[in-house]
């Protein structure tokens, strides 16, 4: 028997036939793919070739030719274009999603101060009562006519009115008429901020389409309508018409329709109880538009053209306006805590707020600046005055709310210049010091920065009580080489800073911005003995059906100690002699220990003083919204005497309460003066006098007759001169 052939297979390699197997294969892919993409070229290169033929047979030339080409190239990039603002519109469509976008965080809010007695509203009712077919023709007309007058043509984008208005633009060198319709406008309203930018342009024209797409013109117009912010703190038609006419909305005349209207395109520059003659020229422009509009005829307008609207005088009323706006925030984040507060937005808000402190504030504010604003180019400022536990009783945000709605006192960020410095010191006091150390002050160079002091000397070595007395720079940023600025940042979030602080080497003589109100708060654990003393407005929330919705005694937990008893004792020793032989001598109090610091910034830009005593806290601002220099306003001037102004009044006639860690005995100001008398710490002071809500009225009534009196003199008497008031009364 012939032997077996051997084996020539190598182990754990595949056969011969099975390699060659897959060897064809991949060949037989390779070929398929090779045939696939030729046969796919000829097939494109034969559609091309007949499309090109096609083309041929209609081929443009001349002036037709380059209006195809544009128009193609139009086309694409068009397509390009929606596609990319299209992305940017993306994120404002998610407001749309919540079943009830109509009503997020909308409130109407009666507002009380804290002894009960109404001080504003607030907030929108959006099932508003009056339909709108029964809101005036007049006031729809006026509208439409002004606002938007192909406002029923359109479907959200009025593409020939926004080519007008450029065209107008364009013609006057500048913005003299604006482009977007009614349904942008009330986009805006609902889902967007006022900012001027082209991404908030963008979503305004894709919501716009998703408004149109989802209501109906008239419910556009109602919206509108109960929307729109009308001056003087107050939105829609409605609660305008109130405002300013006292008046429900249904018994508007033209003229006064004609003047609402014309509040929609700058309510605080017309609004007609702060400047009633551009309120009425505005007003005239309002008919012009409702004759050019077709709506009505010159001979209909003429006798609201000869006797314009007359608003209701509210000159004399100083409401607490910034106060409101910020406690119907206040309101807000409280709803997002309480689920019944969120549910029922009817609701009624006492405050915190005490009329009497709010009219001294307000007066000490304004005096201030009308006397030396123009010489000093200080043109605004702010204040905020608390009960050392953080409940706000008066607030002012700026110069005026009528030209300005921006709260400067709780929403402007500002750098506190030497006011920061108390922080600093308390850092140091837990980290060892105390005010008897000694510190030299003498030229010291942090890499290209080197600190400075006010007027360029130095003293060497000083206690801190001194440094602190005198607001020396050099020496907080040499404590903040010896224990870190991290430590004075953590001390300054305790106290009650809720903004970002900037960790700079010129952090410890106040370079990170902060505001006004925080401070108020950070002073406020001095004069209270080291509690934290967030700053609130609101005590107490009730519904629609007087239920409780929330009491601040029961529904917040106690203040928590943040600072040592015995270091703020040594703060408050030392903020005192700041007051009495500082840089603050200008706040002196009559019989009063008072506490405080200054502050001023680089090129005298920022202008503060801060200051306390056992019964309140009280925080003062001076500057210009644009950063511009004042003319060497220091803390210790202006807003010092601002501060004198308004604490003296508020200790009038009220028990002093004692200051932690001071004894006026121990003052030489005060040592010979008659004591004080002193209450517990937790004692609530009595209400400065003031007069009754009744009386009030009374005399408003009284008031409100002699005008109309005066008013038919003049009327009745003979033409020629008009008469002064003077005279007239005579």
């Amino acid at each position: 028997m012939a032997d077996d052939p051997q084996s020539t297979d190598v182990p754990g390699t595949a056969p011969p036939r099975k390699r060659h197997r897959i060897r064809r294969f991949f060949l037989g892919i390779d070929a398929f793919v090779d045939t696939a993409l030729w046969k796919s070229g000829s097939v494109l290169r034969r559609v091309l070739e007949g499309y090109d033929a096609f083309l041929r047979r209609f081929r443009a030339k001349g002036i037709w030719r380059v209006l195809t080409e544009l128009s193609s190239d139009g086309l694409t990039y068009g397509l390009a274009g929606f596609i990319v603002v299209l992305a940017f519109a993306q994120p404002a469509f998610e407001a749309t999603r919540y079943a009830d976008w109509k009503t997020t965080d909308d409130f109407a809010v009666t507002f009380l101060d804290r002894f009960g007695n109404e001080i504003g509203r607030r907030g929108i009712v959006l099932n508003d009562s009056v339909p709108l077919e029964e809101i005036p023709d007049s006031l729809v007309k006026a509208t439409l006519a002004t606002e938007d007058r192909r406002f029923f043509l359109h479907f959200g984008i009025d593409f020939l009115g926004t080519f007008r208005a450029m065209v107008e633009n364009a013609r006057a060198g500048g913005v003299v008429q604006g482009g977007s319709t009614l349904t942008q406008q009330l986009a805006k309203n609902l889902f967007l901020t006022n900012e001027r930018s082209l991404s908030r342009k963008i979503k305004e024209a894709y919501l716009a389409l998703w408004l149109e797409a989802n209501l109906t013109k008239q419910e556009i117009l109602k919206l509108y309508l109960d929307r729109a912010y009308m001056g003087g703190g107050v939105f829609g038609v409605t609660a305008a018409a109130k405002f300013y006419f006292n008046k429900n909305v249904r018994e508007l005349t033209l003229a006064e329709s004609a003047m609402l209207a014309g509040l929609y395109k700058a309510p605080t520059k017309y609004a007609p109880h702060i400047n009633l003659p551009a309120a009425r020229a505005r007003a005239n422009e309002v008919l012009t538009n409702m004759v050019q509009a077709s709506f009505l005829t010159e001979g209909q307008v003429i006798g609201a053209r000869r006797n314009p609207a007359l608003a209701v005088d509210r000159s004399q009323e100083q409401l607490p306006e910034y106060f409101l706006d910020w406690a119907l925030e206040e309101v807000k984040k409280l709803a997002r805590r309480f689920p019944a507060l969120a549910r029922d937005r009817i609701v009624t808000v006492r405050t915190t707020l005490d009329p009497a402190l709010q009219h001294q504030a307000d007066l000490a504010v304004e005096t201030v600046l009308r006397e030396n604003g123009k010489l000093r180019d200080a043109r605004e400022a702010a204040l905020v005055s608390m009960v050392p536990d953080g409940a706000v009783v008066a607030m002012v945000g700026g110069s005026s709310y009528g030209e300005s709605q921006f709260n400067r006192a709780v929403n402007a960020l500002r750098q506190p210049g030497s006011s920061f410095k108390p922080f600093v010191y308390m850092t140091a006091f837990m980290n060892g010091y105390n005010q008897t150390s000694i510190v030299p002050d003498r030229p010291l160079h942090i890499g290209n920065w080197s600190p400075r002091n006010y007027g360029r000397s130095y003293r060497g070595p000083v206690t801190l009580r001194t440094a602190l007395t005198k607001s020396i720079n050099t020496i907080p940023v040499r404590l903040s080489l010896d224990f870190g600025r991290e430590k004075i940042i953590e001390t300054a979030y305790k106290m009650g800073v809720t903004h970002e602080l900037e960790n700079s080497v010129s952090l410890p003589i106040g370079s990170s911005e902060v505001t006004v109100i925080d401070m108020a708060s950070c002073y406020s654990v001095f004069a209270n003995g080291g509690y934290k003393a967030t700053a609130y407005g609101i005590l107490e929330i009730t519904n629609s059906a007087g239920e409780v919705l929330y009491r601040r005694e029961h529904d917040e937990p106690e203040a928590k100690r943040v600072l040592p008893e015995d270091k703020v004792f040594e703060i408050n020793d030392i903020l005192v002699n700041v007051v009495e032989a500082g840089t603050a001598r200008r706040a002196r109090l009559d019989g009063v220990v008072a506490a405080g610091k200054t502050g001023t910034t680089n090129a005298y830009r920022d202008a503060w003083f801060i200051g306390y005593t056992g019964n309140f806290t009280t925080a003062v601002w001076f500057g210009n919204d644009d950063f511009t220099s004042t003319r060497r306003v220091t803390g210790g001037s202006l807003p010092a005497m601002t501060w004198q102004k308004y604490m003296a009044y508020a200790h009038n006639g009220i028990e002093l309460a004692r200051m932690p860690g001071v004894e006026a005995e121990n003052l030489p100001r005060l040592a010979s003066s008659a004591p004080a008398k002193l209450v517990a710490k937790d004692a609530e002071a009595p209400q400065p006098r003031v007069l009754k809500r009744r009386t009030q009225d009374l005399l408003l009534r009284i008031g409100k007759d002699l005008r109309l009196l005066l008013e038919q003199t003049n009327a009745k008497a003979e033409p020629g001169p008009a008469p002064t008031d003077y005279a007239a009364a005579q």
